[in-house]
């Protein structure tokens, strides 16, 4: 097996304990939609931050974090973190997982190739190109939503509007799996998604795309609903779409799940899920590319939120990405087995605890110190998850 991924790959920089409702944020949390400021779950650029904040990102920093350091420095990104996950899961058995992206030459660039080297995912094109590399400042307050925790990210492209489109070749979408993460966050493979998509349906491969907060179309357009690929053609070469809450709602231009359920159920893709932190997620397959799914809900992982009652040494940082590198890893292991269409409420089970086993560390990226040691750790949260909802 073969999953290639391109999109967002970056630099984290992890700021964990940070209190939403403290003084020192009040001045910098959003006034309307698209203004710059700072919002729960929500991405904004850097330079749009500081437009609307007035004042120097670096006193900005000092004030909401009180001066402190980073709790950690990782790689992060939609689409790295889920292909590490996956490769980690498989742990090198049968399966291949690709990467192709573009870092900047400044020295978070230089950590992010060592550190992408150290990990089990091929690089076949990760090259870095003149300017800043991708990198987000995540702020994680563990406390908000009843004890839920939530971050704010504050981002900047950088060397990712230099990723063409073009600099995919035939290699690329000769793959069982094509993945595109987070692109809102790679603008060029972003605007010519839809063209990709069909690209890599020609090549035989399965397509999945999860989104990040779009907040480039957010900004031009805060009332309109966010465009993925050139046109709405884009959902018709789309296998899987996993995307959160809120940006199911922005995709689909309504204000709740189940009229986002119905707007992605008309408009050609495949499946869905439809993630929201703690709450229960929407699953619904039409039964082409995974076994057919009537509309339906499951909740997260009852285990894992008792045991992080007594053991929250992690933040949700990286939750959604690994959620989607578990549902890619029981693809591939369902494929495997013979097992096609591949079962899309199977794969969810595997996505619920992947993203759930984020908590427990500081970071999307889970740094193994032998092969083959996260997945040990989830399993018996999944056999766990299994008996909850009876599946």
């Amino acid at each position: 097996m073969t999953v290639s991924g391109a999109g967002c790959c970056l630099v984290d920089v992890l700021y964990n304990n940070i209190n939403f409702s403290s003084e020192s944020m009040q001045p910098f949390l959003s006034k309307e939609r698209g203004d710059g400021g700072l919002l729960p779950g929500q991405l904004v650029f850097l330079e749009d931050f500081v437009r609307f904040a007035q004042i120097p990102f670096e006193e900005i920093l000092c004030s909401i974090t009180k001066g402190q350091a980073p709790d950690k420095i990782n790689i992060g990104g939609p689409s790295i973190v889920p292909l590490i996950h996956l490769a980690q899961l498989t742990a090198g058995r049968q399966c291949t997982v690709r990467f192709y992206g573009r870092g900047g030459s400044d020295e978070n660039g230089l950590y992010l190739q060592a550190a992408l080297k150290e990990s089990p995912v091929i690089l076949p094109d990760y090259q870095l190109v003149a300017g800043y590399t991708p990198s987000t400042f995540v702020l994680s307050d563990p406390n908000f939503d009843n004890g839920h925790g939530e971050r704010i990210f504050i981002n900047t492209i950088g060397a990712a509007n230099e990723f063409s489109p073009d600099a995919l070749k035939d290699e690329f979408f000769d793959s069982d799996i094509v993945v595109f993460g987070g692109t809102a966050l790679v603008p060029s493979i972003h605007d010519r998604l839809g063209e990709l998509l069909k690209r890599a349906r020609e090549h035989g491969a399965i397509t999945v795309v999860n989104t990040v907060f779009d907040f480039r179309n957010e900004k031009l357009n805060p009332h309109l609903k966010w465009p993925l690929g050139e046109t709405a053609d884009s959902y018709q070469n789309i296998d899987l779409l996993v995307s959160d809450h809120e940006e199911a709602l922005r995709l689909s231009g309504t204000t709740n799940a189940e009229a986002a359920c119905k707007f992605f159920q008309q408009s050609g893709l495949s499946a869905f899920i439809i993630t929201n932190g703690s709450r229960d997620l929407f699953v619904w397959s039409d039964g082409k590319r995974f076994s057919k799914q009537e509309l339906r809900t499951i909740p997260v992982s009852r285990q894992i939120y008792n045991d992080l009652k007594t053991n929250r040494a992690g933040d949700t940082t990286g939750c959604g990405d690994n959620f989607v590198g578990g549902v890619l890893f029981s693809i591939v292991e369902q494929l495997k087995m013979q097992q096609n269409p591949p079962d899309l409420m199977e794969a969810s089970a595997w996505g619920v605890v992947s993203g759930g086993y984020t908590c427990f560390y500081i970071g999307g990226m889970y740094h193994e110190k032998t092969k083959g040691e996260k997945l040990a750790q989830i399993e018996p949260y999944y056999a766990q998850f299994k008996r909850q909802i009876g599946y």
